[in-house]
């Protein structure tokens, strides 16, 4: 048999044996190609001006996605390397030279990887046809589908698999060239030894490591450069000191309390765990690491979403919207420019006015966070105008109380001002307080509908008050185009520039052009966040799979003696459960508990009334951790499933 085909037949049975490992590098062929065609796509850069950057940007994460890949090929490569050592040994003894065995190892890898990147191709190019219906909807355009392979995209994902391929295979085929048969029989032989030996060591780095993971964390979370540095330095060492004294501490524990040795299945578990962790105590440190950074990154990921998309929600309740700063204002550019240009079926012009003192804002800052920004007093708007608002946003009407005011605000404010019980005095009008209306009504502007809140009174008690800005609000017959948005903006630039002391600005707001922002703020910032952390996911959940299905022959051994000495099969299966259950749950608690709280407080540094609802901090945090189980539950259930089959008697 020639070394091609030979090499051939062992790529055939390498794909089927560590077939999760294959899976995953066709899965990672598939994202490098379908994120380079977004990057590629001259329709994907045509959706928007400012999508400029998404090739940069995509780029990045790719050449990080790349290094993340890299690694998981390079570990597999030497996984396979040390499980086929004797094989690759009895080669050399019927004759094979170091440089054809060497060889042999290096063409049937690459086997499998160009089987894996053309499979990964043809994946790709369906994931990019999802990425690009996702980005047409955001963008509200319609998606068709159109099958086509994109050569730039090819070219780029065959260069990153050959640089991940040829590094990983150049280092194995030193190393058997370098071998001498003994070493390579009995390399299998050589595991990551116990560095901890002395029962009070192990406790000592057990009780530091938990301090420096709460350290770690609390530094983190302060957000500054050198604290975060500090942060993850602490976080690094307290996960490689929490695995290594827990390897060799599983023993000292059952020293100890010998009687929780023989309850129930524990001996078995917890020795076949303490074995496997003393052979790979560095690996799941640096697997639980990886976790920290996929929930943290898809923690990162969808805050940026729910920021975005917040911010966007409540500046987008008008089709359109404009606003000049001041008292003595001229609107008639803009008006005759919207007259010629933009088709309106509804619109109100109207001031927004303030009181004499902060009185409401002043009690706002007293019971919860507040940024109040261009309001020095509170501001005023009058029914008619409110009403008129209502009705242009689609809100139902709701009916003014006779001697009363209302209150307009973000949820956030909602629950104070619901308790707020001071009347405000407006010349000769005294008014108490009445309702609370939360729906959104541009309130995160400087020159907007309040900051956050707005009191509304009777039409007659604004007489005599001072004026903040004027605004205007119209619905459209059709969404705004972009370019008719930029010619307003200019229209705002022109009119600021005429001023002999420029003091008052104006705004120009569309709800096409923020659906506009939020589409592109997420292709170039969610997108990629979401592209790391899966490849994070999966390559960590892969070597974990991998070094689990590799003790398959093993466990049928240990399985097989267990059934001759009287275990029932029931409890076997129960017995590989709770081992599976532990192993995969070891490296995912430390992340958790790091990563929740950072994530949760992320959540809370945007400013007040934008991450609600769906975006809130505790509901980030339960979609990031349930996204990081869903892909690691995957995995889980494929090796559970293939190692139950393969090793309990029947």
């Amino acid at each position: 048999m020639t070394l091609s085909k030979l090499s051939l037949r062992n790529a055939k049975r390498q794909a089927g044996d560590y077939l999760v490992y294959f899976v995953t590098v066709v899965m990672a062929a598939g994202l490098l190609y379908s994120f380079n065609g977004l990057a590629f796509s001259q329709e994907i850069q045509e959706l928007s001006e400012k999508m400029d950057t998404l090739p940069i940007i995509i780029v990045l994460a790719s050449i990080a996605v790349v290094c993340v890949f890299g690694w998981l090929v390079s570990y597999a490569t030497g996984f396979m390397l040390s499980r086929r050592s004797r094989e690759l040994g009895t080669y050399i003894l019927i004759g094979l030279t170091n440089q054809q065995v060497a060889r042999l190892f290096f063409l049937e890898n690459l086997s499998v990887g160009g089987a894996a990147l053309a499979l990964g191709l043809v994946l790709g190019g369906f994931l990019y046809q999802f990425l690009r219906a996702i980005l047409f909807a955001m963008f509200g355009l319609p998606y068709h589908f159109s099958l086509a392979f994109s050569v730039p995209a090819a070219g780029l994902t065959l260069f990153y698999f050959a640089l991940i391929y040829l590094h990983a295979l150049r280092k194995s085929r030193k190393r058997i060239q370098r071998m001498k048969i003994y070493d390579l029989i009995y390399f299998e032989k050589q595991n990551e030894g116990m560095i901890i030996q002395k029962g009070n060591s192990r406790r000592l780095v057990f009780a530091v490591s938990l301090v420096l993971g709460m350290a770690g964390t609390v530094l983190l979370m302060l957000g500054e450069l050198m604290t975060g540095i500090i942060g993850s330095g602490c976080l690094i060492a307290a996960l490689f000191g929490y695995f290594l004294s827990f390897a060799s501490g599983v023993p000292a524990f059952f020293d100890k309390y010998p009687a929780q040795k023989y309850r129930g299945q524990n001996l078995l578990i917890f020795r076949t765990l303490s074995a496997k962790l003393s052979t790979m105590g560095i690996i799941m440190a640096i697997i639980s690491m990886i976790f920290t950074a996929t929930i943290i990154t898809e923690g990162s990921g969808l805050m940026f979403n729910g920021l975005f998309r917040g911010r966007s929600a409540e500046n987008a309740c008008f089709d359109l919207y404009f606003a000049i700063e001041g008292e003595d204002q001229d609107p008639s550019p803009y008006l005759d420019y919207i007259a010629e240009y933009i088709p309106v079926e509804q619109s109100v012009l109207y001031q927004v006015y303030l009181t004499d003192s902060p009185t409401v804002r002043d009690y706002i800052e007293s019971q919860t966070v507040y940024y109040y920004y261009n309001y020095d007093q509170d501001p005023i708007l009058r029914w008619s105008d409110y009403a008129a608002l209502r009705s242009i946003a689609g809100y139902p009407t709701v009916e003014p109380e006779p001697g009363r005011y209302l209150i307009h605000c973000m949820t956030y404010l909602e629950e104070p001002l619901r308790n707020y019980d001071q009347p405000i005095t407006l010349g000769s009008i005294t008014l108490s307080p009445g309702s609370v209306c939360t729906e959104r009504l541009s309130q995160s502007f400087g020159v907007a509908n309040g900051r956050g809140y707005i009191l509304v009174v009777p039409d007659e008690a604004v007489d005599g008050l001072a004026v903040h800005h004027l605004a205007y609000a119209a619905k459209t017959s059709q969404p705004v185009p972009a370019a008719q948005y930029d010619a307003l903006t200019d229209i705002a630039a022109t009119e600021y520039n005429k001023q002999e002391n420029p003091a008052n600005y104006a705004l120009v707001s569309t709800k096409a052009n923020e659906d506009a922002q939020v589409a592109v703020q997420t292709a170039i910032f969610v997108f990629p966040l979401f592209y790391l952390a899966l490849a994070l996911t999966m390559t960590a959940a892969t070597i974990l799979t991998i070094q689990q299905l590799s003790e398959t022959e093993r466990y049928r051994r240990q399985f097989v003696l267990l059934r001759k000495l009287g275990m029932a099969r029931r409890e076997m299966a129960q017995a590989l459960s709770r081992q599976f259950t532990v192993y995969y749950v070891m490296p995912a608690v430390p992340p958790v508990l790091i990563a929740a709280p950072i994530i949760f407080h992320l959540t809370r540094v945007p400013e007040p009334g934008v991450m609600v609802g769906m975006s809130s901090p505790l509901v980030i945090v339960a979609i990031s951790l349930g996204l990081f189980f869903l892909i690691y539950s995957i995995y889980i259930l494929l090796a559970y499933t293939s190692l139950k089959r393969n090793v309990l008697p029947q």
